[in-house]
């Protein structure tokens, strides 16, 4: 018996010992069926932990059950490469009070349009519910937090979000789905200035030759193109917190593989989890450096970690559980390269636990000082994925109580 059965064998022990023992040979898809069962099982008993997860970002600020008058407290959170993102800290509270979105040149104040454009630091929240269908890309300016706490906020049906030569930006809480390319349209991206912009992806959001940067806590699905794409030079990121569910090509860092100015990217993705009606590109890497630790990949289609271009990708304390078909057990994907030349990328795991037959092709001399520039925080073991990564996606937020 393989290293990779027995481990899977002691992960089915230990959650359903009354199905292990109840008949001493078992249909393979029945033994599976039953991991992603238990899986789905212990992720629901650990529904009502908040706080003392060991999830630092988490631990941080949501066992405060003040945490609506001390919203701000979210900025000292962030961890990993985009740990210097303090968004709209130390700014006014903006309360979008408007979902419209009719002008895209001239926004009505009150919107959330109005909000991002704005030159000053600002910590926009949502006076209630709402779904804000865009007309065009929600441009955003530097030094602004959207915090969808308390609400129940859906970016949806048509562009999504773009974060375009800006810094400082904070992401948090909001539902982001079934987004359509925009463009060819008049976009205001500050008080002084609007311009001309081409088609847009599609994206959920876009990430373009910007830094600092936390995408936390949002639940991303069915976008026309990527959830989340970091492309032309961007850096200092974090992805963390997050629930992705039901799209093809989940997650690309990095423009292309002639365009070198990717070699200083940095990335953390972290404590995510990464769900049903998945395909690839959780994420797709090129060039430069990226931390994927402690997050929860319960289904891919084709692969989940994928790269060309050389990129240093440093796997650490990710539960793996592979698909049922025998083809795509592999979490990895040496992707527009022959094995002559990608075997000598950097990619490593370490801590990951992989189960259903799920393995990471390991490849590269392992350089420390390579490995070095894609650490950013220090992973916890894998067994406690499921309970760090129980309450991803954006989160049910009351006042007075704990989040």
């Amino acid at each position: 018996m393989s290293v990779l059965s027995v481990s899977l064998l002691i992960f089915i022990c230990f959650l359903v010992p009354q199905f292990v023992f109840s008949s001493p040979v078992q249909d393979p898809d029945l033994v599976v069926d039953e991991v992603h069962r238990s899986i789905n099982a212990s992720r629901r008993n650990l529904g009502y932990l908040s706080c003392g997860t060991g999830n630092p970002i988490d631990d941080c600020w949501r066992c405060d059950p003040n945490w609506e008058r001390n919203r701000q407290r979210l900025a000292d959170c962030a961890i990993g490469f985009g740990k210097n993102a303090i968004g709209g800290r130390n700014g006014k509270i903006y309360v979008v009070t408007d979902s419209g979105d009719d002008n895209a040149v001239n926004p009505i104040p009150g919107t959330l349009r109005h909000a991002v454009i704005q030159d000053e630091p600002l910590w926009i929240i949502f006076k209630r519910d709402m779904v804000i269908q865009l007309k065009q890309e929600l441009v955003m300016n530097s030094h602004k937090t959207i915090d969808g706490r308390g609400a129940s906020v859906h970016i949806a049906g048509g562009p999504c979000i773009t974060i375009h030569y800006a810094t400082n930006i904070i992401i948090h809480g909001l539902h982001i789905h079934d987004c359509k390319p925009g463009g060819n349209g008049n976009i205001r991206d500050s008080p002084h200035h609007s311009g001309w912009w081409t088609p847009s992806d599609g994206d959920g959001v876009s990430i373009f030759a910007s830094k600092h940067i936390w995408v936390d806590h949002c639940s991303l699905s069915n976008c026309h193109d990527g959830l989340i794409d970091a492309i032309h030079g961007s850096t200092a990121i974090t992805l963390s917190n997050n629930f992705f569910t039901h799209h093809d090509k989940v997650m690309l860092l990095g423009h292309s593989d002639s365009y070198t100015q990717d070699k200083d990217m940095q990335v953390t993705i972290a404590f995510n989890h990464f769900g049903e009606g998945l395909v690839q590109r959780m994420p797709r890497c090129r060039h430069g450096y990226f931390h994927v630790v402690n997050n929860d990949y319960t289904h891919w289609e084709m692969y989940a970690i994928g790269g060309s271009a050389s990129p240093t990708i440093y796997s650490q304390g990710n539960r793996f559980l592979a698909p049922y078909d025998r083809n795509k057990k592999e979490v990895t994907k040496h992707e527009d390269a022959p094995e002559g030349e990608w075997r000598h990328w950097n990619w490593r795991s370490e801590g990951d636990l992989l189960l259903n037959g799920a393995f990471f092709r390991q490849s590269g001399a392992g350089a420390s000082s390579s490995y070095a520039r894609a650490y950013s925080l220090s992973a916890r073991p894998s067994s406690l994925v499921g309970s760090m990564t129980i309450t991803a996606g954006a989160l049910n937020c009351r006042r007075g109580t704990h989040c």
